[in-house]
């Protein structure tokens, strides 16, 4: 059967992109080695349990940046050091960053949200989902909302027909973006979608140029647009938007020592945003300020607009949603079929679970 045009053309264009991203990201990423990273080199079978005590030595490099202020300033890192569990901490985070970092084996594990994995795994990257969180309330504290480019009429959903939206295939934001258009019965075709991927305020230059009309902003980029572009604004999508994973090289878990001190950053992590939540104005001073550079009072609005941060007590829920993503994306990206439970690694869920004790959250804060 013939391949129809317009998707040839879509596929070239999301494939050139994609690697034209990673091309830039390879000068970001040359400050980090691959010699910082010292496991066992005993292989651990993905169905063994983990291992509790971790090997003198042992170096977890991990891309983890609001996490690694949180347990630096909680104290949570001598948790971390008392383990035998060695940190090398690395200023990444995403989907493009992490997959380049992970191919250059420059990097363990990386903070994303859940569309990553899937596109790690369609590009040839193996990896497993070590962590899951979600937000309390999710739609009453979205991670993104749909900025609108000055002088451009959008009130809601419906609005988006024939307008030029910012759009990354490999990212969290595209993913969005396509189930905003399924949301609003809209198909790719009744909207322009500009390929470009979300990198710091690229999308708010974007927006502020004209160069698209919409584009997903988070929490921090739409206060920063809205006060750059007076006329610009912003409209809430709906949609919950709140997965947010910790991943990992297959071959990083394989590794008995990374193993075990994996297994320990999962608990402390779980201890971090619990502490975070009890500890807005401390994360806000740890993080936005001293880290992004924020004012005092933009860092601890931000901190009110990300809500509170949950431990669900169950993945099953988090899981059958990443295969919803895995199916929607599979179709209107004409990427194979994937079986998602194949990505997540369960072992460490009751890790997770256990860190959280009673302040787990049931019903997957939905």
């Amino acid at each position: 059967m013939t391949t129809p045009v317009h998707r040839l053309k879509r596929t070239a264009r999301s494939r050139h992109t994609a690697l034209a991203a990673l091309a830039v990201l390879a000068v970001a990423l040359s400050t980090l080695t691959a010699c910082g990273s010292k496991g066992s080199g005993v292989t651990l079978e993905l169905s063994a349990p983990l291992p509790d005590k971790v090997p003198g030595g042992t170096v977890i490099r991990i891309g983890d940046p609001t996490i690694q202020s949180i347990v630096q300033v909680s104290g949570l890192d001598k948790e971390l050091a008392d383990a035998g569990v060695r940190v090398q901490w690395a200023n990444i985070s995403g989907g493009p960053q992490s997959i380049q970092a992970f191919r250059g084996n420059k990097l363990d594990c990386s903070s994303v949200a859940d569309i990553p994995s899937l596109f790690a795994a369609w590009t040839g990257t193996s990896t497993k989902i070590i962590f899951q969180s979600v937000t309390v309330d999710p739609l009453q504290h979205p991670i993104y909302e749909l900025g609108v480019a000055p002088g451009v009429k959008v009130t809601s959903l419906a609005d988006l027909r024939g307008k030029k939206i910012a759009y990354s295939a490999g990212q969290a934001q595209g993913a969005l973006v396509l189930r905003v258009l399924q949301k609003a019965g809209l198909t790719q075709k009744d909207v322009d979608l500009v390929d470009l991927t979300s990198t710091g305020d690229s999308y708010v230059t974007a927006l502020g140029s004209e160069a698209v009309d919409v584009a997903p902003l988070g929490a921090a980029n739409v206060k920063v647009y809205e006060e750059k572009y007076s006329s610009g604004s912003a409209i809430p999508t709906g949609i919950r938007d709140d997965a947010a994973t910790i991943y990992c090289l297959t071959s990083s878990v394989q590794d008995a020592a990374k193993a075990a001190a994996l297994k320990t950053y999962v608990a402390v992590r779980t201890k971090a945003l619990l502490w975070q939540n009890q500890h807005p104005d401390e994360y806000a001073k740890a993080y936005f300020e001293d880290n992004q550079g924020l004012s005092p009072a933009d860092a601890r609005a931000i901190v009110a607009l990300d809500g509170t941060a949950g431990i669900p007590a169950s993945w099953d829920n988090a899981d059958q949603r990443l295969q919803q993503t895995a199916d929607l994306l599979a179709e209107q990206q004409y990427h194979k079929k994937l079986e998602v439970s194949t990505l997540v690694d369960r072992r460490f869920e009751p890790v997770e679970a256990a860190a959280a004790g009673s302040d787990l959250v049931t019903g997957d804060a939905s």
